[in-house]
């Protein structure tokens, strides 16, 4: 494996899928059935927020014993939440290595509506913001660490090029990252990629629904019930829902705005994006050039490895996910080199 350094893509495939998994939609769905039962205690957080919402965490261990231990705050992809087997995944590799993980649940995401009209979307960094902000406030000894999945990779993204050379979190990492949310769309409106956005469009609509009966949208969505029912594309559902909702002239002026494709080139803390050639959900094209990076991102493009999949071996039965020894091994180089400052410093 050649390291990709400053603003250069990887040249060599640091990730190898197993024989048996070659297929991208092997590695997109074996995961999620493959650890559908898997289980982690949790410890559950509920917050205020100044717009008279909330947002829950879930955390690996009490956080008053976060003093000085690495945290690692996970956000998940499209209508995911502390069930998500990725997140799951993670937080066992996060215990393994003695550290503290939390989950931001974005709004409605944690199994109970929010209480405004507003809820997420792939580029909405204020409670991101938030969040990261009170951890640092509150365990300022902690390095801290972020860790994002899909739509989270997209948002942490844009979020560290927001924050430039003020972004409070030690490291970054991005996993199977939609760049151009355009593009991202319109990939999953061809071939196999269909079932991938029935399924997603179906849980949008229905979270919508549930809280169309909680609350009154017709201020703000021109579409009546019944017709949501009906849409069929994440571009429909962000024209009529996503877009109105947020602020957002329509699904291309969402789009333009929140892709993180454009804000590679601002970060300034130390990145990892895993990225797979074969992702079903991300068109090659939505892919940056090297010259689009950062010096401070170290981008692995493989071969194979699906959507938030990149099994690297075992059995159908009893699979090894590289993610989950990939993301600690980077965090744990970025460990040392937090060590090495505060020795230097002292």
């Amino acid at each position: 494996m050649i390291k990709s350094n400053a603003n250069q893509m990887s040249e060599a495939i640091r990730f190898a899928p197993c024989w048996w998994g070659r297929n991208p939609h092997v590695q997109t769905l074996l995961p999620t059935i493959n650890r559908r039962n898997n289980s982690i205690s949790i410890i559950k957080q509920r917050l205020e927020t100044d717009d008279g919402d909330f947002l829950d965490l879930a955390w690996t261990a009490v956080p008053s014993q976060a003093i000085g231990t690495p945290i690692i705050i996970a956000f998940h992809g499209l209508e995911g939440s502390i069930e998500s087997p990725y997140i799951k995944g993670l937080f066992h590799s996060i215990r393994d290595h003695h550290w503290i993980g939390v989950l931001m649940h974005f709004r409605g995401c944690s199994g109970e509506p929010n209480r405004t009209t507003r809820r997420y979307h792939s580029g909405e960094t204020n409670d991101a913001d938030f969040i990261i902000r009170l951890i640092k406030n509150r365990y300022p000894r902690s390095p801290l660490f972020a860790v994002g999945y899909s739509l989270g990779g997209n948002m942490i993204l844009k979020y560290l090029g927001e924050q430039g050379n003020e972004c409070l979190l030690d490291a970054a990492i991005a996993v199977s990252v939609p760049f151009k949310l355009d593009k991202c769309a319109e990939k999953l409106e061809k071939g196999f990629s269909r079932v991938y956005l029935r399924h997603l469009t179906t849980q949008l609509i229905e979270s919508t629904l549930v809280k169309m009966k909680l609350m009154d949208f017709s201020h703000q969505l021109s579409k009546t019930e019944k017709e949501i029912k009906k849409l069929k594309t994440f571009k429909e559902f962000d024209n009529f829902v996503t877009a109105p909702l947020h602020g957002f002239l329509n699904a291309e002026d969402y789009y333009k705005k929140c892709s993180s494709r454009q804000f590679l080139k601002k970060i300034q803390i130390p990145t990892l994006i895993l990225q797979a050639e074969d992702d079903p959900f991300i068109s090659n094209d939505a892919i940056p050039a090297s010259e689009e990076l950062s010096d401070q991102i170290e981008f692995e493009l493989s071969k194979g490895g699906g959507h938030v999949g990149f099994i690297s071996g075992g059995s159908p039965w009893k699979p090894q996910f590289w993610l989950e020894r990939r993301i600690p091994e980077f965090i744990s180089s970025q460990l040392a080199v937090v060590d090495e400052n505060i020795e230097y410093l002292g």
